[in-house]
């Protein structure tokens, strides 16, 4: 695919803070992904699958890295550094985001998904079928220090700031 500038999002979320951390806690809210007309044929035989996994830019993180090591929203509560490739952050040397959504409908230039982590107008890269066999791992995988915390369906980065502070951690 060329240039995202070909590819976007479409939701609710305007304000990085107010936007749900993770498509894990915002599965139910549906967001649609509008294509070019010149990729439109590439959604051929996408609608027979559950899933997909959405490849984005994230193009308006809160501020630019400057540390390999940062506090996660998860952890802001606790204000604990979790190094950059242990946490899923927007600042990242290659601020790429990876959200797997649920296909709702494939019609047209667009793709209705549910399960919204983003920004209205986000860049997509890319966007590739969730294909069981290949994509769930055996057995019950560990997830480092995400097994230790539980989030709230709708929680944004609003939400996860220590008492008595709003905005930006």
């Amino acid at each position: 695919m060329s240039p995202a500038r070909h590819r976007y999002v479409r939701t609710a979320h305007t304000e990085l803070e107010r936007t749900p951390v993770q498509v894990g806690a915002n599965r139910g809210e549906e967001g649609v992904l509008g294509l070019a007309e010149e990729y439109v044929e590439g959604l051929d035989g996408l609608a027979g699958f559950d899933y997909a996994w959405l490849l984005s830019w994230l193009d308006r993180p809160d501020r630019p890295l400057t540390s390999l090591t940062q506090v996660p929203y998860l952890l802001r509560r606790e204000q604990r550094r979790m190094g950059i490739f242990a946490m899923r952050g927007p600042r990242r040397p290659n601020p790429i985001g990876l959200s797997l959504v649920r296909l709702v409908e494939v019609s047209g230039h667009t793709v209705r998904f549910a399960g919204v982590d983003l920004l209205d107008g986000t860049p997509i890269l890319d966007l590739k079928p969730y294909v069981t066999a290949f994509d769930r791992p055996p057995g019950e995988p560990g997830s480092g220090w995400f097994d230790d915390v539980t989030v709230a369906e709708g929680t944004t980065r609003e939400d996860l700031a220590p008492p008595g502070e709003t905005g930006r951690c």
